[in-house]
């Protein structure tokens, strides 16, 4: 019997089920692949179910083939990255055939687009005519068989030696975006090409994947692994792993990883002590704050085996603070990838339920490799994994918030970050605010926070402002407003736009909710623009007044050195031990306070709190009358900035 092209409503209603009441499912994957070792590739069919779930017809179908990014030095990603590839970096990925199940060959219909530049020559993104427009609230199924040469490992994915790290390695098909969603005004596709400085952006469903590689390799993948089938014949093993509401499929493989399994228990990770003052932090119930059990699995290295430990710790962490502060992790395992020498180009990136870290045997636990690169790209399972914002568009509401959300772990767990570069030698203790605001000053006005992905200045703008500067920011807001309300704020935000496709604007909408405040003033100048913070002392004088009794008058001159306007504190202290605070809002260029009393000025502070991360001046910020002390100030300042900065350019996570 023929299968219908289209289904019935009641086929296309079950597949947008809701999975603990949220997640709409638009796709539905089933993929049986083949790992081919010696051409370093992979074979694969996919069975590829979409759901347009808007009040439109869809016509065309667009699809992701990001491992054309690879193919030749023609590609945007290769262009931007001014690359000029080795054979062995060279990969693609050939769509064979597409079909609809049951139905009409649509091979010769596919076509490639570029709707983000003029390079014809991309071959990322490709757009499928359908003979029949896919209705509101009706389902469409696709045969589709695919060919994948994997590149030496390069920008996340790929292969080197017996290590394989298979990511954005099957045609993904792209968002349709209802009108109403994030910016559309009308139904459209938003599927970009992949840049040298985007990641991904895709919607939620249910994944089986049927991987088969050599018998003596570990594998590992997003998912639950369901079974596992040996073909002694053939020396291979079957492995399939499914999951539901995640939007996306990565796996690994390699016969040297020593595959180690541990469970995060939250009756011994969480006291009750932690989960009482969580709850009154939220004006929670303790019952909505309290966590699951999760198997943690780690894939790692021989020579890596004695970080396990620090491993599991650093993901222990993870799990119960992202946990305690937005909501439990709700999927039932979590794997951690370690990529061996020479394959860190595959380090540090994220994928629902399965992330690869990386680090090296030099580096102590001071130092904080891997547990920053851990705690962070678990970090993206709440922040990308969960909150699935449009990374090509709007990278900030990931890396920023990831940022923000790792630096204050791992302060609260390990405290200040050695910024020595291995076991054997310790420096000073700094911690993440400073690192992150450090990077920050190394371009704080090239660019405005939110832009497209591929449109900053260069590939440092993209990176400083998607991660540290929004970082900095997100934390400068939670100093502005206080800690509880902040808190309220980011859980709010993960709870509503959990398996949802949020922009910066419902970000703004729920600051401004649980704040009760309007917050469009903070946003406009540090998330659209690029206007710097800078309130500098300008003059302080003291004058003695009075015959008799000996008196001072005092004049204190605040200025404002930079565009950017924000409410500021000023403490000054008099030489008698006294103090005296006072608040400007900053506005006009400087501001005249005078004191009389019987003491003169000792000095002067502003943001004594040190909460305006973003001024991008310290060093100004202070007035002491003894001005002997100014230089060495001055000096350690600079010390410490470039400090900062090495450090940053020593890493790189995503």
């Amino acid at each position: 019997m023929t299968r219908p092209i289209w289904w019935c409503v009641p086929v296309a209603m079950a597949l947008g089920m809701v999975w603990g009441g949220e997640a709409a499912r638009i796709v539905n994957y089933e993929i049986s692949a083949r790992l081919d070792t010696k051409l370093r590739a992979v074979e694969g069919h996919e069975t590829l179910t979409w759901l347009n779930d808007s009040s439109e017809e869809v016509r065309e179908l667009r699809f992701h083939l990001y491992m054309n990014a690879f193919r030749d030095d023609k590609s945007t990603f290769q262009r931007e990255e001014d690359g000029h590839p080795k054979k062995d970096a060279l990969g693609w990925i050939e769509v064979k055939s597409l079909r609809i199940a049951g139905g009409a060959d649509l091979t010769k219909s596919m076509r490639f687009l570029h709707p983000d530049d003029d390079n014809a020559e991309d071959r990322t993104v490709m757009a499928v005519a359908l003979p029949e427009a896919v209705k509101a609230g009706r389902s469409i199924a696709l045969e589709i068989d695919f060919h994948t040469k994997l590149p030496h490992v390069s920008a996340r994915t790929g292969y080197h030696g017996d290590f394989y790290m298979v990511a954005q390695w099957f045609p993904k098909i792209g968002v349709w975006e209802k009108a109403g969603e994030r910016y559309a005004t009308q139904g459209q596709w938003n599927c970009h090409q992949f840049h040298a400085n985007s990641e991904f952006y895709a919607d939620f469903g249910r994944y089986a994947v049927s991987l088969t590689a050599p018998s003596n390799y570990v594998v590992g993948a997003t998912g639950v692994l369901e079974n596992r089938r040996e073909d002694a014949a053939a020396k291979t093993a079957t492995y399939r792993f499914v999951q539901e509401d995640v939007h996306d499929f990565a796996w690994t493989a390699s016969p040297l990883f020593q595959r180690i399994e541990r469970t995060f228990d939250p009756a011994r990770e969480v006291s009750a002590r932690e989960l009482a003052d969580t709850a009154k932090l939220l004006g929670l119930p303790e019952k909505e704050v309290s966590l699951q059990p999760v198997r943690m699995i780690l894939l790692i290295q021989p020579e890596h085996a004695a970080q396990v430990e620090r491993h599991f710790k650093a993901l222990r962490a993870g799990l119960k603070y992202f946990g305690l502060w937005y909501g439990k992790y709700p999927y039932p395992t979590i794997t951690m990838v370690d990529p061996p020498y020479g394959g860190g180009a595959a380090g540090g990136m994220e994928y629902p339920t399965l992330f690869t870290a990386g680090t090296s045997w030099l580096v102590s636990e001071r130092r904080q490799a891997p547990e920053m690169v851990v705690v962070h790209e678990f970090g993206h399972q709440f922040w990308y994994g969960m909150v699935a914002n449009n990374e090509f568009e709007e990278a900030w509401l990931d890396e920023g918030f990831n940022t923000y959300s790792t630096s204050k772990i791992l302060d609260k767990v390990y405290g200040p970050q050695d910024l020595s570069p291995s076991r054997w030698v310790h420096g000073p203790g700094v911690n993440w605010d400073a690192i992150n605001r450090g990077a920050y000053l190394m371009g704080a006005k090239t660019d405005n926070l939110l832009r497209n992905a591929w449109e900053y200045y260069d590939g440092s703008s993209y990176g400083l402002n998607s991660y540290p500067r929004s970082g900095i920011t997100l934390r400068t807001l939670e100093n502005y407003l206080g800690e509880a309300t902040m808190a309220r704020i980011m859980r709010t935000y993960f709870q509503r736009w959990r398996y949802r496709h949020p922009c910066t604007r419902d970000f703004i909408q729920v600051a401004n909710e649980v704040s009760g405040q309007d917050l469009k003033w903070s946003f406009d100048q540090f998330v659209y623009g690029s206007n710097v913070v800078d309130y500098k002392v300008g003059e302080v004088e003291n004058r003695e007044v009075g015959d008799k009794k000996k008196q001072f008058e005092s004049v204190v001159k605040i200025r404002r050195e930079g565009e950017a306007i924000f409410p500021v504190e000023i403490r000054v202290r008099f030489t008698d031990g006294k103090t005296a605070d006072r608040k400007w809002d900053g506005e006009y260029r400087w501001v005249k306070f005078k004191f009389t009393g019987p003491a003169g000025v000792e000095s002067v502070e502003i943001d004594p709190g040190h909460k305006i991360l973003l001024d991008v001046n310290f060093a100004n910020n202070s007035y002491r009358e003894d001005v002997a002390v100014k230089p060495l100030f001055k000096w350690w300042q600079n010390l410490l900035f470039w400090a900062e900065n090495l450090l940053l350019v020593a890493g790189g996570v995503s």
